[in-house]
């Protein structure tokens, strides 16, 4: 804490951003062993479009995986991606990790193939990469500038192969409405600085 008592010093954000993210980690992989315990009867938490009764498993779905193998795969990128971000404070990550989960998987409802069943948390994954890609460049941060150089540098590949639509078996639907979200939530969700106003002497 700093000395005012109220504001987090920078080692404090970042054990509650580590601990945030190993727990959410964590909590997929818990909720895949029940799922495979139960006899995957947690795969019905994922999206089917265009059913109204769907509309209540948007924001489950980001929790619920198809195999081991897909919980891995997106475990490194939303830890490390979800740590950067929660850096910002915890309160605003919550925020913005809903509001890409809700319309991610609303856009999902609306557009993917019929008869289908989309759940993952690479949805999210896509939408923190989008937000971290252009915060620092919406805010002026040249520290968020190059953690979003970064970040485009070590998944940008990964993203971009996950946009194509011919992949059989991955929702690119869920990917682009992810990405798109978190574009627009760097903007909707930027800090804004304040200038003390100009006083004549």
């Amino acid at each position: 804490m700093s000395g005012s008592g109220f504001e987090w010093s920078r080692g404090d954000r970042a054990k509650a951003a580590a601990k945030l993210m190993v727990g959410w980690v964590a909590l997929l992989w818990l909720l895949e062993v029940v799922d495979v315990v139960s006899g995957h009867a947690l795969d019905g938490l994922g999206i089917t479009p265009r059913e109204p009764s769907e509309l209540v498993d948007v924001v489950p779905a980001a929790f619920i995986h198809f195999g081991f193998a897909h919980v891995a795969a997106n475990s490194v990128p939303l830890l490390v991606m979800g740590f950067l971000a929660a850096l910002g404070g915890i309160r605003r990550f919550a925020a913005l990790c809903l509001a890409i989960i809700v319309a991610d998987g609303l856009g999902v409802w609306l557009v993917a193939p019929a008869h289908t069943n989309t759940a993952g948390a690479s949805g999210l994954i896509f939408g923190l990469f989008g937000f971290l890609l252009v915060s620092g460049f919406v805010e002026r941060r040249p520290l968020g500038v190059l953690v979003g150089l970064l970040v485009g540098a070590v998944w940008g590949g990964s993203i971009l192969l996950g946009l194509a639509p011919t992949q059989s078996g991955v929702s690119w639907q869920a990917h682009l409405f992810g990405l798109v979200s978190g574009v627009a939530a760097a903007f909707w969700f930027r800090r804004r600085t304040t200038t003390p106003p100009a006083l004549a002497r």
